[in-house]
């Protein structure tokens, strides 16, 4: 199995860095050891992780846009990384609809100007462009999607990380078909975990739910989704790269998710929140009228598993536990950066 500690003294640049999964992502690789660079746009959400835990103490932190091509080349050319994790997006499936050209212009073009860097570098050896679950056709069927399968989402965020993914295969095939940057894709299922502030998400909002001491709003108790504790993704990034950086064999297109038996029902995943809080919180159904969102969707994870040896750490209990542990921490007015290094650590030692 992969050893964090290849990522000691390593130069990585991350896109989205000020995000909820950039942020913990920064701290595993600055715990890890590694020189980090982060571009992204301020902080999507307030409050947001990365100011609640201060990530910018322990990296070189630079604001911009992805969409700035001139601005992401001289950020990047300053850091000369070894490593690029492309995460910087347009994440929310309702914002999309709302405003699908700006959505666009970030997932697709945002990807063309990071891989633009990278051709026109000669430090990066390793490439990791992180798109998404919703990536594929969605056929509203039973089993889980392979790699293989047609890319096709059917909303703006979803089509627009189709696209990224199609661009990622075109460059590589292009431009990198010597195999000096090893390039991979990583389709990432639903993540949950401790500091997600966002909108439309269903755990943000039963922590929201908590601190006014209301009833949750679920807006679609019967969707189907794969859910993982956000470390899952990110330890399974970190290793995509390592090990294509050390041998270009590696370098693919991967699915990352749960088991099939952490593919929840967002009213049961609810249950499972309320039990662990505790306090009396219940929960309602109220649709209200929403744009089109799959109803049933998840990931084949073989292909990471044979390839890797790799497999889930925590399952959707531990998860859960964790989230509430760290929110619990963090509305007490504790010390959440302690919390964050705790479980990585022990997320660590599960291997």
């Amino acid at each position: 199995m992969f050893d964090m500690s290849f990522y000691k003294g390593k130069k990585v640049f991350v896109t989205g860095h000020t995000g909820f999964k950039g942020s913990w992502l920064c701290k595993m690789l600055v715990n890890a050891g590694a020189e980090v660079t982060g571009y992204s746009l301020n902080p999507p959400t307030n409050p947001s992780l990365f100011e609640i835990a201060d990530i910018a103490s322990d990296i070189h932190s630079v604001i911009g846009d992805i969409r700035d091509y001139n601005t992401l080349k001289s950020a990047f050319d300053e850091a000369q990384p070894e490593i690029v994790l492309h995460l910087a997006a347009q994440p929310i499936v309702r914002d999309s609809y709302k405003d699908p050209a700006y959505t666009y212009e970030t997932n697709v073009m945002g990807t063309v100007n990071i891989l633009e860097c990278v051709r026109n570098s000669s430090c990066v050896k390793s490439f990791l462009n992180v798109t998404t679950d919703k990536v594929y056709l969605n056929k509203e069927w039973n089993w889980g999607y392979r790699e293989n399968e047609e890319l096709d989402g059917y909303d703006p965020y979803s089509n627009s990380k189709s696209c990224s993914e199609l661009v990622t295969h075109s460059y590589k095939r292009s431009f990198f078909g010597d195999g000096h940057v090893a390039i991979s894709t990583a389709r990432a299922g639903n993540v949950i975990g401790g500091g997600d502030f966002a909108n439309d998400r269903i755990i943000p909002d039963c922590i929201r739910a908590a601190q006014k001491h209301e009833d949750i709003i679920v807006r679609n108790p019967y969707s189907t989704r794969p859910y993982q504790h956000v470390l899952e993704p990110l330890y399974a990034y970190l290793m995509i790269a390592a090990m294509q950086y050390e041998d270009g064999k590696y370098a693919d297109y991967y699915n990352v998710g749960p088991d099939d038996v952490d593919c929840f029902q967002t009213g049961a995943l609810v249950d499972l929140f309320v039990s662990k809080w505790g306090e009396g919180m219940k929960w309602i159904d109220r649709y209200d009228g929403g744009p089109h969102e799959a109803n049933f969707l998840k990931l084949d994870c073989s292909k990471l598993k044979s390839t890797f040896g790799w497999k889930p750490h925590w399952n959707l209990d531990t998860a859960i536990e964790k989230v509430v542990e760290w929110s619990k921490c963090w509305m007490s007015g504790g010390d959440v950066r302690a919390c964050m290094d705790e479980q990585i650590e022990g997320f660590l030692r599960e291997e």
